[in-house]
């Protein structure tokens, strides 16, 4: 995955699926029941479901996120890189919108997969 022609094959339709996988939505509200009260999470896991996908770049989701990139030797961005090299596509990231930076509900490894694999690639997500 590391040469520059493959990279440059690279495009946001051969690296993610449309739409979230139905698993996301359980491990979001898993994640987001640490940060919010149970129904408080469980109600934006149902905004998640009925947004619309939209596309942002992965440094910018980083960024906002605040939260460090994760190395690629790190089992589940490994797990990631090797998906899309065998050209099994990724499901897009689930995000919500916190008091001063962006929570990511669903799809940290996935993010630092994108990032590793050009951090200009638009990336599909849900933000609410």
């Amino acid at each position: 995955m590391k040469t520059s022609a493959k990279k440059n094959n690279l495009t946001k339709d051969n690296i993610w699926m449309k739409e979230p996988e139905d698993h996301d939505f359980p491990a979001a509200q898993d994640y987001l029941e640490l940060l919010f009260e149970p129904d408080e999470a469980q109600k934006l896991v149902q905004k998640l479901k009925k947004a619309p996908t939209i596309n942002k770049k992965s440094k910018d989701i980083l960024r906002a996120s605040r939260l460090a990139l994760l190395p690629e030797t790190n089992i589940h961005v490994k797990e990631n890189l090797k998906k899309v090299e065998k050209n099994k596509k990724l499901s897009p990231i689930l995000l919500v919108r916190g008091q001063n930076d962006l929570i990511i509900a669903d799809g940290y490894h996935r993010l630092c997969c994108s990032y590793y694999l050009t951090e200009d690639l638009e990336v599909p997500c849900r933000l609410v």
